[in-house]
């Protein structure tokens, strides 16, 4: 504690002692359903019992049948349904009247290592482990004894001539001994009734009960305060410092992680994210079937490289119309059938290929047509169209997603490979269905030539894209110079065009509708129209929510919420179904937000998005001002300590109240190892 400047001064020191003389028989009771400044101290207490192998507890407290606010009507009207009018010793209220109530204990928790009972008393904290922590209900038993009751009075008035009946019938039981497997005998131990028997099987012990004034009471409080403050003989919180810490952070090597399983329905992203890449791909793609590559890239973690991402999306998936496509053998496996008719996997994967294999020939196929030829159930063909297909009124089945051209701009060599992938299913599917691709060829098609790129006109096409990109955003710099507004139209981009942004669209290619080959796709270019309207201002309006929410967020965060956003849209609905970073970066700053140049150490192994670090600088409010005054000094270091913050605010503002420094580093910072960080900079 000798550093000046430390945030967190130690001012006082407390001796804690550990006492055990409780320590088997402290039990924590609280009552859910009974406000807090209504306590059970000063009712009377009739009886108490437990059943401590259990921990289950039931007590009896007496209801004051003389307070104003006690319906005596219903009191009576409750007794006479649980007793009748006999009046013996075996009756539930003896008075007549509902004058007593039980309570039920449930256990709040299993497991009580974690939680004890704390005196202060003299400058010492004394600590007593708890055994249970039980939450006391009011039990309605006695409503299944009036059940009883009724149901014995409705038999007794149906009794007669069927009663005499079935005694006349000689009905004789027979008892069948068969030995009793061992998985039988597994469901028979853990079934309710044999857990309900078990139960029973404890006695009660019966107990008395003794008020908080007790003497008794006080008494065993005393027990909560260790007997013996002698440190040899409490030995258990005397460590050493390396002791203390193994016992705060025990090794790595002793914790048993059990790998997740994805489930078939609900992802659950923390547990997904420890799962290796493959596996986290293929439980996406299973999951939501049809996706674009940049959603995919959306929910895996972020800085996950997305050359490994493909090489993997490529084990699991089949490019369809430019978008990744669940293969059919991960859904169908093998020695596996279908849940609504029982065909085996081999003869489900052959029609669903051919139902994929014609999505790449057009956007729209027919149902009955489809069913003709792979002649299957049609269960499982609605199947099949519901993973990858909308209908439509008088068009069919249409595909789910709006051609992705840009991704097959990008990776050609990748769209080429599953081209040819297509071609070798399509061969296979000619010989057992007996058809030819000519008979599905739209009227008036030509068939495209092959393409075959060589490696030095891949080099040229990626030069010529780098010099057009950077044209167009020249041209898109200037517009906004000049104030004019930016809006978007859909054209046709020809081959001599520079290339668009990084927005796909919903028409499709000529030639081939898969995307390859194909001519040029039409795309989001930045002039006028509606299309780029909505996007525009869907974009936006995300933007401004999301930093309202977070207040700073690097590049790659951002991506990954707007990934998370997008997947959560219904599929195809989406206005934006891929955007480039130096869109998403124009809009962030077109909506009151700026870039802080937070100078990151020279050895910092943050990833670039991870190193573009933008902040809500204009809300309206009067905290703006501290907000900029903070980004200021994270322009200046990447990490701050939080006395140098508190002083440059009331040089700048005068005395600032700790609640509003607090409010301020919560919504953009983080703490790590005493120093405040921009929220995503912290480097591990």
């Amino acid at each position: 504690m000798a550093s000046g400047d430390d945030d967190d001064p130690i001012i006082e020191e407390i001796d804690v002692y550990l006492a055990k003389s409780l320590a088997d028989k402290l039990y924590l009771f609280q009552y859910p359903v009974r406000p807090s400044n209504m306590t059970y101290d000063d009712v009377n207490h009739l009886s108490a019992k437990i059943k401590p192998k259990q921990q289950k507890v039931e007590l009896e407290m007496a209801i004051d049948i003389m307070s104003p606010n006690y319906c005596r009507s219903k009191g009576e009207q409750i007794a006479l349904n649980v007793d009748g009018t006999t009046c013996d010793e075996t009756n539930t209220y003896s008075v007549k009247m509902m004058d007593k109530q039980s309570f039920t204990s449930i256990q709040a928790t299993t497991n009580t290592s974690r939680y004890a009972a704390a005196v202060f008393r003299k400058g010492e904290l004394h600590v007593t482990p708890l055994t249970g922590i039980l939450q006391m209900r009011p039990s309605f038993s006695y409503l299944d004894k009036a059940d009883t009751k009724t149901r014995e009075r409705e038999a007794a008035n149906e009794g007669g001539d069927s009663d005499q009946e079935e005694a006349e019938e000689d009905v004789k039981a027979i008892t069948v001994f068969s030995p009793e497997s061992e998985q039988a005998r597994q469901r028979r131990i853990q079934s309710y009734e044999f857990l309900q028997k078990k139960q029973a099987e404890e006695p009660w012990a019966h107990l008395r009960y003794h008020g908080v004034k007790d003497g008794r009471s006080e008494h065993e409080r005393q027990y909560l305060f260790c007997q013996s403050v002698d440190a040899s003989e409490n030995s258990e919180l005397v460590k050493t410092p390396k002791e203390y810490l193994a016992m705060l952070m025990p090794p790595l090597a002793e914790e048993k992680v059990v790998k997740p399983v994805g489930p078939s329905n609900v992802l659950s992203m923390a547990q997904l994210r420890t799962l290796p890449l493959g596996e986290q791909v293929k439980t996406l793609m299973k999951n939501v079937k049809v996706m674009p590559f940049a959603n995919l890239m959306g929910l895996l973690a972020s800085g996950t490289d997305s050359t490994a991402a493909l090489r993997c999306i490529q084990q699991v998936a089949l490019l369809v119309q430019g978008n990744w496509v669940v293969k059919s053998d991960v859904l169908y496996p093998k020695n596996t059938c279908s849940p609504h008719s029982g065909v085996p996997a081999e003869v489900l994967c052959r029609g669903r290929d051919f139902v994929m294999w014609r999505f790449t020939l057009e956007r729209s196929v027919m149902r009955k047509e489809i069913a003709s030829i792979i002649k299957l159930p049609p269960e499982d063909v609605k199947e099949f169209l519901e993973h990858v297909a909308v209908p439509r009124v008088n068009r069919g089945w249409e595909f789910l997603l709006c051609t992705d051209a840009e991704f097959i701009k990008k990776h050609p060599d990748i769209a080429h490979r599953q081209h040819m992938l297509w071609l070798g299913i399509q061969s296979k599917l000619e010989k057992v269905f007996n058809f030819s691709k000519d008979d599905f060829r739209p009227k008036n098609s030509q068939l495209p030539d092959p393409v075959h790129v060589s490696g030095e006109q891949r080099l040229k096409t990626a030069h010529d894209r780098a010099q057009g990109n950077q044209s167009s955003l020249q041209k898109d710099l200037d517009t906004r110079r000049a104030g004019s507004s930016v809006h978007v139209k859909q054209e046709p981009v020809s081959d001599g065009e520079d290339e668009p942004m990084d927005t796909s669209s919903s028409s499709v290619p000529n030639g081939s509708v898969n995307g390859y080959p194909g001519d040029a796709a039409p795309a989001f270019d930045h002039t006028n129209g509606d299309g780029g309207n909505a996007s525009s201002s869907e974009l936006q309006d995300f933007v401004i929510k999301t930093f309202r929410k977070h207040f700073v967020l690097t590049l790659s965060e951002f991506k990954r919420l707007l990934g998370l956003h997008m997947a959560s849209m219904p599929l195809g609905w989406s206005v934006f179904p891929s955007i480039s970073d130096h869109m998403l970066q124009d809009a962030i700053l077109l909506c009151q937000c700026k870039q802080i140049m937070v100078p990151f150490p020279a050895q910092t192994t943050a990833a670039p998005d991870e190193q573009k670090v933008f902040a809500l600088w204009e809300t309206g409010e009067k905290s703006d001002m501290h907000r900029r005054l903070l980004y200021e000094l994270f322009n200046k270091n990447y990490r701050i300590r939080r006395n140098m913050i508190q002083v440059k605010l009331s040089q700048e503002f005068g005395d600032v109240p700790k609640a509003d420094v607090d409010r301020l580093l919560h919504e953009c910072c983080i703490s790590h190892a005493g120093m405040w960080y921009l929220k995503g900079t912290v480097q591990s």
